[in-house]
């Protein structure tokens, strides 16, 4: 698999302190839970920069993607998936399940990203999609910083942990980088021996082309509101190097006219908006100045085609 090379200028946060003596360890380690539970932030925060998406709309991470997470000790091959949910009703949320499930293909271990003080069905739903695989599991406890009473996460993390096989279990904060330290430590110890994969200065498996078009569908779900972000999809037109200037074209497909009209706002304002704060994301990730034009078509029912999810890139 080609890496995509770009340029992480975000410190690496967390590294464990170099242990010489040991001989490196690397491996592939899928990130799974269910929707909004700090999955993209954890991979981020591990990573070093970012590279999933976020927002606090349940599944805004559709696709399976790789964040390389290098550390003095080994590398770590994180597989950020799409949460796992019970309700499959449209053939997105199948897909997406898909997606989810077939991240534990070939891996060497998995981390189970659940909310502190929070389990119900769809965590019960991933525990046992990560038990039935046999891969070893680490279950990350995320969000400890909005918890006030601290007092509460030593019987929460027994409550969750009775008769379910962890092999460690770690409070820890993504979106604050707090606990990641003695949580790489643990996967680490998971991983095969073995040189890394990847060279440091890479850091995802993806596209430019793939990362602009998830930066423009982030702002679509943090600007519209409702269920209108989940008719939404981005396809990158035109991805072209001009010197030193990117030149992005994005289109933002919508299932009806109505919803053509809300993403464009009155006058264009939502989707120069939309565009704005996508470019700016872009320059920060790729470091360099960016152009991008964005335009709404429509395409009726596409999150419920399989063929028209195949041909936007949801091939799972």
């Amino acid at each position: 698999m080609n890496a995509v090379c770009l340029r992480a200028y975000n410190a690496r946060m967390n590294s464990p302190e170099p242990e010489t003596s040991a001989p490196p360890r690397t491996g592939h380690v899928a990130v799974i839970g269910r929707p909004n539970v700090g999955k993209s932030t954890l991979t981020n925060a591990l990573v070093g920069t970012k590279i999933s998406i976020v927002s606090n709309r349940p599944q805004t991470t559709r696709h399976r993607l790789l964040g390389i997470a290098t550390f003095p000790e080994g590398q770590i091959v994180l597989v950020d998936t799409p949460g796992l949910h019970k309700q499959q009703k449209r053939a997105m949320n199948r897909v997406m399940n898909r997606a989810a499930r077939g991240a534990l293909e070939g891996v060497d271990a998995a981390i189970l990203v659940i909310e502190a003080g929070r389990w119900d069905e769809e965590d019960t739903l991933a525990y046992n999609v990560l038990s039935d695989s046999g891969v070893p599991v680490i279950l990350a406890i995320n969000k400890i910083d909005k918890t006030k009473d601290k007092t509460v996460l030593l019987p929460f993390l027994g409550q969750v942990s009775e008769g379910r096989n962890f092999a460690a279990v770690h409070p820890v904060s993504a979106l604050k980088r707090n606990g990641l330290h003695l949580l790489v430590k643990d996967v680490l110890k998971l991983l095969p021996e073995g040189a890394p994969m990847y060279a440091e200065d890479e850091i995802t498996d993806r596209s430019e082309k793939f990362l602009a078009g998830e930066l423009v569908r982030e702002q679509l779900m943090r600007q519209l509101g409702a269920e209108l972000p989940y008719a939404t999809t981005v396809e990158i037109e035109r991805f072209v190097e001009d010197g030193e200037l990117l030149r992005i074209g994005a289109v933002i497909w919508v299932e009806r006219d109505s919803q053509k009209a809300i993403v464009i706002g009155k006058a264009g304002t939502r989707l120069k908006e939309i565009g704005a704060k996508a470019r700016l994301g872009m320059e920060k990730l790729f470091g360099r100045k960016v152009f991008l034009e964005t335009w709404v078509r429509v395409r009726e029912g596409w999150s419920d085609d399989e063929a028209a999810l195949k041909a936007f890139g949801y091939n799972y």
